[in-house]
């Protein structure tokens, strides 16, 4: 059995197309990860053991424990056999306020509400994206999730983890960032973008996963003004996305998308325009 940092090469029976052979795949890895503030843990989150710097940055900045990446002093990565620890050490001022909120959250992958204390904390006032005179053309948005695919290295691998992207219309998908989790893979996007004092606000954010509620708060604290997802949305995604001036694209799939809130971002061929009474 060998082993990388994010996969593990695992022994299978398989079955398919009437015939049985042995084989074997790789699988990902999926590690509990704990992120922790002035020495008391905050969450325990499931996810893939991979770019955690980012994770531990961007989870805290979607999450409104920081406003700005500086507001941590350290932070620190630390291995045992239960597996990983996101050792993170705030100001004085951010410590306070995440005291005081008394928030702990403990949960698998794909869940990104747990452990909150109360109704407003799951649908809080979403931060208010500007994105003012930012439109990108419908093909480019397009040929956008369609490149992304091949930069996925671990999802080529393993066929099992999600992705979130950083794409703008000069340069391309400049950063892309994967995991088991779909929150975890957009907190790592969120975190990676910061610490390369980049910014998501004359871009479009790209996920390869549905678009719940908290994907677009997520997107909102990182003034991403386009997201762009391979599934569907939730009803409160779209009324999320509508309130933070967020224009959500979903379902994109390789013949097109559907435009879902703030259109005027989006620029679509005149005639499609006309049809859609854009």
């Amino acid at each position: 059995m060998a082993t990388g940092s994010t996969f593990t090469r695992h022994r299978e029976i398989a079955w398919r197309g009437g015939r049985t052979i042995s084989t074997s795949r790789l699988v990902a890895e999926e590690s509990a990860i704990a992120l922790t503030y002035n020495g008391s843990t905050h969450a325990v989150m499931m996810g893939t053991p991979a770019d955690l710097e980012d994770f531990g940055v961007g989870f805290s900045l979607t999450e409104a424990i920081i406003d700005r990446a500086n507001e941590i002093r350290s932070i620190e990565l630390i291995s045992n056999e239960l597996g990983m620890e996101v050792r993170m050490w705030l100001d004085g001022d951010c410590a306070a306020s995440l005291a005081a909120r008394r928030r702990a959250i403990s949960g698998p992958v794909g869940c990104g509400l747990c452990g909150i204390e109360s109704l407003e904390q799951a649908r809080r006032t979403p931060a208010r994206v500007e994105g003012r005179g930012i439109a990108f053309h419908a093909r480019d948005l397009l040929n956008a999730m369609q490149a992304l695919s091949p930069l996925q290295t671990l999802n080529q691998q393993t066929r099992s983890v999600h992705a979130a992207a950083l794409w703008h219309p000069r340069s391309g998908i400049t950063l892309v960032r994967e995991d088991v989790g779909r929150h975890n893979a957009l907190d790592k996007l969120a975190g990676a973008i910061v610490r390369d004092g980049n910014s998501a606000s004359g871009g479009a954010v790209l996920l390869t996963s549905r678009v719940s509620v908290e994907m677009v708060q997520k997107a909102a604290m990182i003034g991403a003004p386009v997201v762009v997802a391979v599934s569907a949305p939730t009803a409160l995604a779209i009324q999320t996305a509508n309130d933070a001036g967020i224009t959500l694209l979903a379902v994109a799939r390789d013949d097109g998308y559907g435009v879902f809130t703030h259109p005027r971002r989006v620029l679509l061929p005149e005639e499609a325009a006309l049809r859609a009474g854009c």
